[in-house]
């Protein structure tokens, strides 16, 4: 069985940003401890036998070709649409000073 000190739960809770009192970090540490005890148990098991599973639902990404359309419209002639140019672009106002 793995031992968390109160220092390391303070330790985590400075790494997490939380402020907590001693008796939260008495309580913190129980809960920690019986978390890590659960997840030793499970380490215990034989599962050389079962076959790793990163999908179970049977879904799968359908993708698209990655094609370019301009919709007949060419990039000079949106462009020119625009009030305001520079070297073939649209020029904005700053946004952040």
């Amino acid at each position: 069985m793995t031992h968390i000190s109160t220092d390391d739960v303070h330790y985590l809770a400075q790494l997490s940003n939380l402020q907590l009192g001693d008796e939260e970090a008495v309580a913190l540490q129980a809960d920690l401890e019986a978390i890590v005890t659960y997840i030793e148990q499970l380490s215990e098991l034989d599962t050389s036998s079962v076959e790793p599973t990163y999908q179970v639902t049977g879904l799968q990404n359908v993708y698209r070709s990655d094609v370019v359309d301009d919709y007949g419209v060419s990039h000079e002639a949106l462009v020119a649409l625009a009030p305001d140019t520079q070297s073939g672009q649209v020029k904005v106002p700053k946004v952040l000073s």
